[in-house]
């Protein structure tokens, strides 16, 4: 079961459960609840909003005040196997939010890089990519990717990344990419987990 199961099944029994308290009842981070409820959000799975019985503090419902039972969580997660461009904004926007960064991210057919992040004087821009549905496709994609950031490359001061669903084909892709390639570009790898873990590969 993963974590958006998890989080489901759990909101079936409790709703309005805030983050915290899913955080204590799995003994997880916040960032893996954090992820995997706005994942849910943006599906319409479940309902984030105050919850006044808890001071006001945000609650996780089911969507519609469904009664979700475990059948209907794996049906839910079924539509969220694939974890596409926007689920990874989503989750790297969270991430960076709660590490102090400003962030400025390219929602849905926006121009522009990404993800665009600020935290003083650093400076991150973030390409990303989904899953593809074949390997072809996703050769097309890093092939394509890597140009993208070669382009917004302006800022000497910036980082520049690239990130993709942790697939082992994007893995095996840059495995492959020359390590002078790298050294001199330095650019580096973010592969996202649909539970909002996040690996970082230079």
């Amino acid at each position: 079961m993963n974590w958006q199961e998890k989080v489901l099944e759990y909101i079936a029994k409790k709703p309005g459960a805030t983050d915290k308290e899913m955080r204590e009842h799995f003994g997880v981070s916040n960032q893996i609840i954090n992820a995997a409820c706005r994942n849910l959000e943006g599906k319409g799975a479940l309902v984030r909003k105050a919850n006044t019985e808890k001071g006001g503090l945000i609650g996780n419902y089911p969507a519609k005040g469904e009664n979700i039972t475990f059948s209907t969580v794996k049906k839910v997660s079924s539509a969220l196997e694939d974890l596409q461009e926007e689920d990874i904004k989503r989750i790297l926007s969270d991430k960076l939010i709660a590490d102090g960064w400003t962030v400025t991210t390219a929602w849905g057919k926006t121009r522009g890089v990404d993800i665009d992040a600020v935290r003083g004087k650093e400076r991150w821009l973030i390409e990303i990519k989904g899953p593809g549905s074949r390997n072809p496709m996703r050769n097309n994609y890093f092939i394509g990717i890597l140009g993208e950031i070669l382009q917004r490359m302006d800022d000497p001061n910036a980082r520049y990344t690239i990130a993709f669903p942790n697939i082992d084909k994007y893995r095996r892709l840059w495995n492959e990419l020359p390590e002078l390639a790298k050294k001199r570009t330095q650019i580096d790898l973010l592969l996202v987990d649909k539970d909002g873990t996040i690996e970082n590969l230079k």
